[in-house]
């Protein structure tokens, strides 16, 4: 069940076995089945979420009750609302389950442990932190600055498990454009 998360710790930090169990028993396993709310609006973001298999998105509702798609997770990606999990107010967003998934849930409490006591967690969760902000700063210009047809091209290039797990609807929406605009672009980039 842990594979994943060794795999992604990996990547950016050499740990010894000590702290490779340390980590590992911080975190909490949890399965949650397709459409499931990990986190709905209103309620406290207590636990960063490690996604081991499976796919998670967050959105927002507008007054007309449209979703409109913030982020994806799946496999070896990290989800949570950062803003409500590190000052302990509400959350805007709602975290739901897109496919059955198997999780890792690290509460704040069991977060800090692993900061204070492996160094090298530390400097991994910071990478993740950069990285997780050069994503959003480069999502926000390609949603300011992008044709749709350049949106969704750049999306299957960076991404391309979007388009074999990823509901077009949720697509569209994550691209900012309607469904009929993004089924004409599909259509026009398959040619």
């Amino acid at each position: 069940m842990y594979e994943q998360l060794k795999r992604s710790l990996q990547q950016h930090i050499t740990l010894t076995d000590e702290e490779w169990d340390l980590c590992k028993h911080n975190f909490r396993p949890k399965r949650m089945l397709k459409r499931q709310f990990l986190l709905q609006e209103g309620d406290v973001c207590r636990e960063l979420v490690f996604v081991e298999k499976g796919a998670l998105y967050s959105y927002t509702l507008d007054l007309s009750g449209n979703k409109h798609v913030i982020r994806f997770a799946f496999d070896g990606w990290w989800m949570a609302n950062l803003h409500s999990f590190f000052t302990g107010e509400p959350t805007r967003l709602n975290i739901e389950v897109l496919e059955d998934s198997e999780l890792l849930m690290l509460d704040k409490k069991n977060h800090q442990i692993l900061l204070e006591k492996i160094p090298a967690y530390e400097r991994y969760h910071r990478i993740i932190l950069q990285n997780a902000y050069v994503a959003l700063q480069r999502r926000v210009e390609n949603a300011l600055g992008l044709t749709a047809e350049e949106k969704y091209e750049r999306l299957i290039q960076e991404s391309p498990a979007f388009l074999n797990r990823v509901p077009q609807n949720l697509i569209a929406s994550y691209i900012g454009v309607s469904p009929e605009t993004l089924s004409r672009v599909r259509g026009n980039y398959n040619r």
